[in-house]
């Protein structure tokens, strides 16, 4: 058997790998298309559905966007490392529904805590362009923020992920970067939720990420794993 000649994406189950491949595409082509002057993360990326740039297929087409090399790399090494794991104990069909379930439910989340946002500041949950409006300047950067920049990125279905991990391996133990031992995901999962639910509550002043989104997906598959029935193994 030639090993050397064997391929990168061999022993990637088919879903896991197809994710890949297409996150991968959508970020060459966002690339690709910037260098045109076309910013695809503004027809692509998911903005709250009263911002005049949402459009229907963004829900889906969010989850394969991404906001640099960073961004997509770390995304995607998290979707090698813990997918390929949860496909096989799921199968291909249930993985697939799990992510974008997961993925819609991170987009869902974030735009409940818009629109909270939104009616504290205006009082209803959408912008009245025939209103004039008494707003702090610090308040109308907030919703210029909520309906001018897009969501993007896999992280709400990761987090999907990275949660059905922390339940169905819940025993395993993983090095963690700067941590010197082995933490066992089920702590390594809820120590991560637990920053992520700090993060988005202090809202701490140029922070971009979504972590309502992140909560999202991780809430919405703890949610499918117990309606499911999916419990823990040992097999890992």
């Amino acid at each position: 058997m030639n090993l050397f000649g064997q391929s990168f994406f061999a022993n990637i189950p088919p879903v896991v790998k197809n994710l890949l491949i297409i996150n991968v595409l959508f970020f060459i082509a966002t690339l690709v298309f910037g260098n045109m002057g076309i910013r695809l993360e503004n027809i692509l990326g998911a903005f709250y559905f009263n911002s005049p740039y949402f459009r229907v297929w963004q829900p889906i087409t969010y989850m394969f966007m991404h906001g640099g090399w960073a961004h997509i790399f770390f995304n995607m090494f998290a979707l090698y490392m813990f997918g390929p794991a949860i496909e096989y104990y799921m199968g291909s069909k249930r993985f697939f529904n799990y992510y974008f379930i997961t993925g819609l439910g991170a987009l869902a989340l974030q735009m409940l805590v818009q629109a909270i946002e939104v009616h504290g500041i205006l009082g209803s949950y959408i912008l009245d362009t025939s209103i004039q409006y008494n707003i702090s300047p610090a308040n109308a950067e907030k919703l210029r923020d909520i309906y001018a920049a897009p969501m993007v990125g896999a992280s709400g279905a990761l987090f999907g992920v990275l949660v059905a991990f922390g339940v169905l391996y819940a025993e395993t133990e993983l090095y963690i970067m700067l941590i010197p031992i082995p933490i066992k995901a089920k702590y390594a999962v809820i120590g991560y939720i637990v920053v992520e639910l700090y993060l988005g509550l202090s809202q701490h002043q140029g922070d971009s990420v979504a972590h309502f989104a992140h909560l999202g997906g991780a809430l919405f598959g703890y949610i499918l794993l117990r309606a499911w029935g999916m419990h823990r193994t040992n097999d890992f």
